[in-house]
């Protein structure tokens, strides 16, 4: 099986400051990732790199087997489906839903002069649908929960027809139901053979999908731990990436970390 995804000895400096310490990491075909770690960890720094958008000051970046600094990256960032906080915030408040999604086809966020067709419009109502906004396609951006612009922008990011689909935070700001129906829209996603490899960014447990695979915990821009979750996401692990004691439970799937009383 081929790496999608391979960090070798990777730092990032930025104005004297080092983002990532000569971090190594690799995701293969099939695989399911969550990334955790406290604030200023270095996730985000991580999500930049594997979508294309950054590179590294040292070490190498291969996503999709292309090497960063020898690829044309404006083609390699079309493979790659993309959801985050500074995306979402580029996509225009009036724009309607259905040009949301259609849009990641061009990989821009306001529809221009692009030319779409019948077969563009039914893909992005296949994707609205499925994660169950379908109803929404008529409607101006602006106007909707922020549960279900989180739904639209994951329903965009798999536009393309991604071979590697990043998903930065995407419970971030989303009340208990909202959240919940996100993370059962994330566990059909990662259950189904034809999804692309998905690497997930988060800073808690409990927001974890079922069906992910494995997990990456940073501290201080460097890897705490790497691997198959049930051995990443241990007291120990978790107790060192976060810096305190912590107690981690698994029920039906779902995790779960609380501090000792």
């Amino acid at each position: 099986m081929s790496d999608v995804l391979d960090l070798t000895d990777v730092s990032v400096r930025r104005e004297g400051k080092t983002i990532l310490d000569r971090v190594s990491w690799s995701v293969t075909d099939g695989d399911r990732w969550v990334v955790l770690g406290p604030n200023g960890a270095g996730k985000t720094t991580v999500m930049q790199l594997a979508s294309a958008r950054m590179y590294p000051t040292t070490g190498t970046v291969s996503v999709l087997e292309e090497e960063l600094g020898s690829v044309d990256v404006t083609e390699l960032r079309t493979r790659v489906g993309l959801a985050s906080a500074a995306l979402a915030d580029r996509i225009p408040r009036g724009e309607k839903v259905l040009d949301v999604v259609m849009t990641a086809s061009y990989g821009v966020t306001g529809r221009w002069q692009e030319s779409y067709d019948e077969l563009d419009a039914g893909r992005a109502r296949d994707l609205l649908a499925a994660f169950g906004v379908g109803h929404l396609v008529d409607r101006a951006y602006a106007t909707l929960s922020e549960g279900e612009r989180k739904r639209v922008q994951i329903a965009r990011s798999l536009m393309a027809d991604p071979e590697l689909l990043l998903l930065d935070e995407p419970a971030a700001g989303l009340d208990l139901g909202g959240r919940e129906e996100l993370m059962a829209a994330l566990a059909e996603l990662a259950g189904d053979a034809r999804s692309p490899v998905l690497v997930l960014v988060t800073h808690h447990v409990e927001e974890i999908p079922e069906g992910f695979t494995h997990g990456l915990l940073l501290r201080d821009g460097k890897v705490e731990a790497a691997g198959p979750l049930e051995e990443v996401l241990t007291p120990q692990h978790l107790s060192r990436t976060f810096g305190l004691d912590l107690e981690v439970e698994r029920h039906r799937g779902r995790w779960s970390a609380r501090a000792p009383h």
